[in-house]
Parts: C-alpha cells; structure tokens; sequence
C-alpha cells in the first residue's frame, strides 16, 4: 500500500479539449488580475481611502489575487504545454494556498459584511465597534483562521494512505478528489474534519443573512425612495455574490460521490475559487465612488507624469 508521500506526481483534468472553458478562465483571470490591482494600489497611493471598510476591501483583493493565482495558471500553462502533470509537493501547496486564501476571504466578507452594519443599523457606535485598532485584530484573526484550517486540511490529506490511480478529476488539486484516491478507512477522518471546518463557515453565513436583515430592515425605514434604492442596489449584489460563493464552495467539498461528474466538479469549481475574484472588485469596490473618484486620480497622476 502506497501513500501520498510515494506518489511523485498527479494527474489534472486537461482543459486542452475544453475551448470556451479556457477562454473563460482566461477572461476572468485577467479581469481579477485588473480589478483586484488596482484596488491594491489605489489603497497603497489613496491616503482618504483607510476607513474601515477600504481597509477590508484591501485585504479581500490580496485573498482573491492569491487565490486565482494559485489555480488559474498551471491549469493554463497544463493546456498551452498538452500536460497534466502536478508533483506532490506543487499539489500540497496548491491545497494549502486555495484553502488558505478562500477560507481568509469568507471570514473577511463577514468582516465587511458586520462593517456595513454597524455603519448603518449602528452609526453612533461606528468610531467605537470600528476603530483602526479592531480593524487590524479583525483581520488578523482572518488571515490566521485561514492560515490554520488549511495548514490542518494539507497535513490531514496528505498523511492518507493512497492506492488508487493517481488521476484528479479537476483542474486544481481539490480536497474531495484527493480523498476519492484513498484506499483505506482513514479518509472519513478528513472527510469529518471536512464537513467540521465548514460549520465555522456556514456560522458567518447565517450571520451575514442575520445582519443583512437587519441592515434592509433599516433600509425600508429610509423615508427618501432614492436612498432606499441606492442602499438595495448596493447590498443586494453584496449578498448574491456571497451565497454563490458559500453555497458552491459547500456543495463542492461535501456533495456525496454518487451525484459528482466531471462537467458539474468543473462548473462548481470555476464557480467558487474563480468567479469570486474577478467579481469581487465589480460588486464591492468599483461602484464605490470614491474608489472610483481615487482611481480616477491615480490615473491622471500617472498620465501626467508621462
């Protein structure tokens, strides 16, 4: 009986056959790479933009620049090249980045969402609940919680015993496909530490929902119809993009084996580790106007200087 640490490579799903999906995976890179940079560096020259909610939006355009970078280009490099090869090491890696990076954005999104709370439904508190301070320790505990679970998944994965061939059903190195190379029993012991992690994050979820009540009750006590539209407009989106990505990043990780197919891992995948990036700056930051008014500065500075 082979284990993980035997096995010198894997084998991903090639995307080669799949045009329209490498287009796609193309497009959405560079729209994340776009989006997600100039965020960064408009929080990096923008000296207005460092209340509490640019201070999160910084830290979710780092999470989704990570987390797109570590899947997006060897999948493409594998389909320019015709390979599928992935060594173990890159494969644990690539475990541990996507896991770190996706687990820091959920938190983060709670973080952002319990902002636009306070700042609505807790306005008096704002200064108080928000200050720089919390912030930081806020996102500290973000980016540790991430950098937690997945040093636990990658350690717990690849300590399995693996017999089974060594092919993925994916494009990245994915926890559930891994675990479907076990030969031996001891895979309900990650599949159970699986299905434990996700309670944390079905916890921010719920109080996303909870707060996001809050927040539109609040809303429809707005007597202007323009405020309450503008307000709709901005949380709504809010709210879609964040159930897509929990509610997929779930299915994906806990959905039984006997309803798994190639084409839905792929579409589900896509949908939480690559959608998410290249969405994020759309929904969260560019209709902000004064990120865009920053933006739009930081452009004509950098246009007169040439």
């Amino acid at each position: 009986m082979s284990n993980s640490s035997s096995i010198s490579h894997f084998l991903l799903l090639p995307l080669a056959d799949m045009r329209q999906l490498q287009l796609l995976h193309l497009c959405l890179f560079l729209a994340a790479l776009l989006g997600n940079g100039l965020i960064i560096s408009a929080g990096a020259c923008g000296q207005h933009l460092h209340s509490p909610m640019f201070f999160f939006l910084l830290s979710l355009a780092l999470t989704d620049l990570g987390s797109i970078c570590t899947t997006v280009p060897k999948a493409m490099h594998n389909s320019l090249w015709g390979s599928r090869h992935i060594s173990s090491t890159g494969c644990a890696a690539q475990v541990f980045l996507i896991v770190f990076f996706l687990g820091t954005e959920d938190f983060l999104l709670t973080l952002m969402c319990y902002d636009c709370y306070v700042s609505i439904c807790k306005a008096l508190h704002y200064g108080t609940l928000l200050g720089s301070r919390a912030c930081a320790h806020m996102a500290a505990a973000a980016w540790a919680s991430g950098f937690l679970t997945a040093l636990l998944h990658t350690a717990n994965t690849f300590s399995l015993s693996l017999c089974q061939d060594n092919a993925l059903g994916q494009f990245f190195c994915e926890i559930p496909h891994i675990l479907r190379l076990s030969c031996s029993d001891t895979y309900l012991r990650e599949f159970g530490l699986l299905a434990f992690s996700t309670s944390p994050f079905l916890g921010c979820f719920v109080f996303m929902l909870l707060s996001y009540v809050q927040i539109f009750r609040a809303v429809l006590r707005i007597p202007s119809e323009q405020g309450r539209h503008k307000a709709f407009c901005t949380c709504l989106p809010h709210l879609a993009v964040v159930s897509l990505f929990i509610s997929t990043g779930t299915f994906a990780h806990l959905k039984p084996p006997s309803i798994s197919s190639p084409s839905l891992d792929v579409v589900v995948s896509v949908l939480y580790s690559v959608v998410p990036p290249a969405l994020n700056p759309l929904i969260y930051s560019l209709r902000n106007q004064e990120l865009k008014d920053a933006l739009r500065k930081m452009m004509t500075l950098s246009f007169q200087k040439q």
